[in-house]
């Protein structure tokens, strides 16, 4: 399968939103930033539509997506956001002008059902990057925005972490593929789902209670998607609540009571999800891990 082939002055970025309701106001400015950086944008139908929670009916947003996915002078999708939507489309797509002119995917969160469903069907590598939101005057210097333009022109890519004292020190090299854990334990037993096996694992979620990021581990490990990584790689996990009646393990001790008896590299506290440090990540392309009592480093292997 051809890789999608890398940006370069004058590309062609395409903005959809096939989930949640976006505002033009919030695409505005990424539609600047995206033309500093040198590339043309076009701006699809979904975005500042939709009289409910979605940005359009079922209809609008997969013909929307389908639109620019069929589209050979796109080079690029950014998604407007996330939220909820992808999988009540997923499987109405068509994928065969898209499998002969590949193309970013750009987004996270509920995105990561478009993700794994490249990966898992035809074996295509995407962006686990930020959305239309991130693009702000005050944000369009920083470096975790700078890395979104670094993986779409073909840049090299190198991430380090701090220190955890639930960190397990290892090496690993293997190819990255996750995102969202609520999304990823929704895919199980799709023609979407995730394959862990031999890989680098990478997780985040925002908004859970504990006991549900437990029940969601544990789904994933009786499923054997937790036996078999090169890796895990745990990103953020914020706005974490727990119940009225403690349940009594703190998300650190949570997780790693689910990968406590393998000997795979952990690494916590990974700067990737719902927060305001977003790093993109290319999802589907081998990585390089490791894990010393320093921190962590994530290296992107050309």
């Amino acid at each position: 399968m051809n890789n999608p082939p890398f940006l370069k002055q004058g590309s062609t970025v395409g903005i959809t939103c096939p989930s949640g309701y976006v505002s033009q106001d919030r695409v505005a400015y990424a539609v600047r930033v995206l033309g500093h950086w040198g590339f043309s944008v076009v701006q699809g139908k979904t975005i500042g539509t939709g009289q409910f929670y979605f940005s359009g009916t079922d209809s609008e947003r997969l013909a929307d997506l389908q639109a620019m996915m069929d589209n050979p002078a796109i080079d690029a999708i950014v998604m407007g956001r996330g939220g909820y939507g992808m999988s009540r489309i997923i499987d109405e797509l068509d994928f065969r002008k898209f499998l002969q002119h590949p193309k970013w995917i750009c987004g996270f969160s509920d995105i990561t059902v478009l993700h794994n469903h490249l990966q898992a069907r035809y074996h295509m590598p995407s962006l686990h990057s930020p959305m239309c939101g991130a693009f702000k005057p005050e944000t369009e210097t920083e470096e975790y925005l700078k890395t979104m333009y670094a993986a779409l022109t073909g840049e090299s890519l190198y991430y380090h972490t701090p220190p955890s004292k639930f960190n397990r020190p290892g090496k690993a090299e293997g190819e990255l593929t996750g995102g969202n854990l609520s999304i990823l334990t929704h895919l199980m037993g799709s023609a979407s789902e995730v394959d862990t096996e031999e890989k680098i694992l990478f997780i985040e979620d925002i908004g859970e209670h504990l006991y549900k990021i437990d029940r969601m581990l544990l789904t994933l490990k009786r499923a054997g998607k937790l036996d078999h990584l090169k890796g895990l790689v745990l990103g953020g996990f914020t706005d974490m609540e727990d119940t009225e009646r403690p349940f009594g393990q703190t998300l650190e001790e949570i997780i790693w009571d689910k990968v406590k008896e393998y000997s795979y590299p952990v690494c916590f506290n990974f700067p990737v999800g719902h927060q305001d440090v977003n790093y993109t990540l290319t999802l589907g392309t081998t990585h390089k891990l490791i894990v010393t009592e320093n921190g962590g480093t994530l290296e992107l292997k050309r």
